[in-house]
């Protein structure tokens, strides 16, 4: 019997430099447990990509963010779940603490994403981007 592969759902992430340092997760559930991302999560119903960046960031490292442009998109595609990720940048303030489905919470300089286990595509995103050109 084959399985179902799983139904595209779409999320958003944010992309939050600051001081030459990037705002990075560690997952504490769900896809990717251990790993580094960028803080986000799946869009509700009836909610707008900027309203989810907003909630995801408050619930996930308690930070009020203001969003700005799309950044780039990530797809990420496993027999668990299909991800369509917007990536928008985002600016904020204040010190971030895990909360949610977040593990821990890191500003990490260029050097620490060479170190640090970060989900798969996450460092070729970021390049492609121009992000690591911020850090």
């Amino acid at each position: 019997m084959t399985s179902t592969p799983p139904r595209p759902e779409v999320a958003v992430g944010a992309v939050v430099v600051r001081d030459r340092r990037l705002l990075l997760v560690r997952r504490g559930r769900g896809v990717g447990v251990g790993l580094w991302s960028l803080p986000g999560g799946r869009v509700e119903p009836a909610e707008t990509l900027a309203a989810a960046v907003r909630r995801e960031l408050e619930e996930e490292v308690g930070l009020r963010v203001r969003v700005g442009p799309l950044c780039g998109i990530a797809e990420r595609i496993s027999e668990q779940a299909h991800y369509v990720i917007l990536d928008f940048w985002a600016e904020a303030d204040g010190t971030p603490v895990a909360g949610d489905d977040a593990a821990d919470v890191v500003w990490a300089d260029r050097a620490d994403l060479d170190r640090l286990r970060l989900v798969d595509g996450l460092l070729g995103f970021l390049a492609d981007h121009g992000v690591l050109e911020r850090l």
